[in-house]
């Protein structure tokens, strides 16, 4: 994807935004910004429509959300696949209110959140390392930047909007959030980022080809991962761990944020090897919460001559 903007540049608003094309953007602002303060049960139950409407109507997602479900929890029942695939949907659809909550109505969420393995994140520091997190798609979005926030500092790197508008948009919305907002395009940044001691929340979980990537498994099935982070921790010796972070109860609620203890002996000669080792680590963070993560994405797209089709 295209940046609609140059690498270091920030979004800037513009006056094109206000011409007519961009109007069912604005009329969705208008309409969404209250719902951020509406109280918990009333976003989760809106949430959880939306999320069965988005089931029904978007039909390849669902295919796709299914047979990752089918591929990497072999052994359930036909009903049970179903029951988790709108749950992933019923999640997404709460999802978008966490995150307008997030970005607007931010003290919704104190007092709500806790964290395991801070620990590892403050002996990296106490080291003077650059921590880069290895993070998932959650449905949480935003919101888990946020959680963040409570106990330290993240940088995001990101994919800019390809309409302008809405990159303006999130990124003015996630400002608040994040010290940094990184494009992923920008590896200069990235890499100053790290060296400068920062910490930077980065999710390599997406199949982006094997341009950028090898075929490791996941969930046992190989598939193209990302091994770019072996490079930046090269350049940068930062220290490299995952985070997590999901929806521990649904009826008050209340936020769990995980932390794994840094890598050791990363990244090796093994390229291979390497992204195993960091699937085996989403798969271990994504476990946690199942049906909260993006199983719409097509993770398992790249297939190389000689490996079967899931698609």
């Amino acid at each position: 994807m295209s940046s609609s903007h140059p690498h270091s540049a920030q979004p800037q608003f513009s006056t094109a935004f206000l011409a007519p094309k961009y109007w069912g953007i604005w009329l969705g602002i208008f309409l969404l910004l209250p719902w951020a303060y509406a109280p918990w049960l009333v976003q989760r139950s809106l949430g959880r429509a939306i999320g069965q409407l988005l089931w029904k109507a978007l039909k390849s997602r669902r295919k796709t959300t299914l047979t990752n479900l089918r591929v990497c929890y072999p052994g359930l029942s036909e009903p049970e696949y179903q029951r988790m695939g709108q749950d992933v949907f019923e999640n997404m659809g709460i999802g978008i209110f966490e995150s307008l909550t997030a970005w607007y109505n931010p003290k919704r969420f104190n007092g709500k959140v806790s964290i395991s393995g801070l620990e590892h994140l403050q002996q990296a520091q106490a080291e003077q390392r650059g921590i880069l997190l290895l993070g998932l798609h959650s449905t949480l979005l935003d919101a888990g930047g946020l959680l963040c926030s409570y106990y330290f500092t993240p940088d995001v790197v990101y994919r800019p909007q390809n309409n302008p508008m809405l990159d303006w948009l999130i990124y003015r919305s996630r400002h608040t959030i994040y010290e940094q907002q990184i494009d992923h395009d920008n590896i200069r940044l990235l890499v100053r980022r790290l060296k400068d001691k920062k910490i930077v929340w980065y999710s390599p979980d997406q199949d982006f080809g094997l341009k950028q990537g090898v075929m490791a498994p996941f969930y046992g099935i190989p598939a193209a991962t990302v091994t770019a982070q072996r490079r930046l921790i090269k350049m940068t010796n930062a220290a490299v761990m995952s985070l997590h972070f999901y929806r521990q109860d649904d009826r008050k609620p209340h936020y769990h944020l995980n932390i794994t203890p840094a890598l050791q002996n990363y990244p090796t000669s093994d390229e291979v090897a390497d992204a195993t080792t960091s699937n085996q680590l989403m798969e271990q963070q994504l476990n946690l919460a199942p049906t909260q993560y993006m199983w719409f994405h097509r993770r398992f797209k790249t297939r190389p001559e000689g490996y079967v089709r899931i698609y």
